[in-house]
């Protein structure tokens, strides 16, 4: 070593990398909890994906990731108000009233 280094004050100047909050998929089992998918998407969607990726400054998949899991998210969330809109039309009396829920869940299931 130069200048009279010993080779402990060397390794002392080494970069240590330390993650945080990290995990790192080494064990079968860290693995076996993502499933690797392939999927084909429209050239539409492929570039509206990209632009949120770099916006955010994520990777396309972590953006699928996300996008998948919202609509996830929405389609429960649709489906708990169709059953909570499905129960008030079940439970009135009014004729007016059942005749709106009527109507509320017909746009629901069909649409406009």
């Amino acid at each position: 070593m130069k200048n009279g280094q010993s080779q402990h004050a060397a390794r002392d100047i080494c970069t240590k990398l330390v993650y945080t909050g990290a995990t790192m998929p080494n064990t079968k089992r860290a693995r076996a909890q993502q499933v690797r998918r392939s999927i084909t998407l429209p050239p539409k969607i492929a570039k509206q994906v990209e632009s949120i990726a770099k916006q955010r400054a994520l990777s396309d998949n972590r953006v699928l990731v996300e996008l998948i899991e919202q609509g996830i998210e929405a389609a429960q969330q649709k489906e708990k108000a169709f059953f909570q809109l499905a129960e008030r039309f079940r439970t009135a009396s009014d004729p007016e009233q059942v005749k709106q829920l009527g109507n509320e869940l017909g746009r629901f299931v069909f649409g406009e």
